[in-house]
């Protein structure tokens, strides 16, 4: 028997993000969920060895990967319709569920197990560092687009660094002060830090 769910997660290069935005080079979920996964990885390490508080770096990463594995099946849903409404958010979350669920199936019963909670995280101590990550991700690559001299992405540059210092996570905070800058430098430049 066959088992197609790592040809599906393959899939994931497929699903473009920020569909609605003229972009200078566009960014698919496999790059994001990597990054992501980067992302999320360094906030737990920050948080752990850095601040000396309780985080699972690996864990983290983990669920970050597969954060948007989901959206193999249901595509990309724009900011602006996915977060219009909390019934619409809610609902979304359940099709994402449902999209989970449907990619599990796909898997040997062996490894089924194995892969429900990275593709499904329910642990209070991973998601708002997934989420925390997840918006990083999003903020780098305004700055990013910006850089490249796209004004397109201005407001979201703002709102997306509005949302994450309304998180108040201190290894965010960290990341923030002593590692985004760096984002905005060109290559050059990073060669000389």
């Amino acid at each position: 028997m066959d088992y197609p769910f790592y040809a599906m997660l393959s899939r994931m290069r497929y699903i473009t993000r920020w569909s609605l935005m003229r972009n200078t080079f566009s960014e698919n979920i496999q790059e994001h969920s990597h990054m992501v996964a980067v992302l999320a990885h360094a906030l737990a390490l920050i948080r752990r060895d850095v601040l000396g508080l309780e985080a699972d770096p690996e864990r983290c990463a983990t669920a970050a990967l597969f954060h948007d594995a989901g959206e193999i099946l249901t595509g990309d849903l724009p900011t602006p319709i996915k977060y219009y409404n909390p019934e619409i958010r809610h609902a979304y979350k359940q099709v994402e569920r449902v999209s989970c669920e449907r990619l599990l199936t796909m898997l040997p019963p062996e490894l089924r197990q194995g892969l429900e909670a990275p593709l499904m995280e329910s642990d209070e101590s991973v998601l708002p560092i997934v989420k925390a990550a997840d918006k990083l991700s999003a903020h780098i690559k305004c700055i990013e687009e910006l850089k490249a001299g796209n004004t397109e992405f201005e407001a979201a540059c703002r709102q997306t660094r509005k949302a994450l210092e309304d998180m108040h996570r201190p290894e965010l905070d960290w990341f923030m002060e002593r590692c985004l800058p760096a984002f905005a430098r060109n290559l050059d430049e990073l060669e000389t830090l």
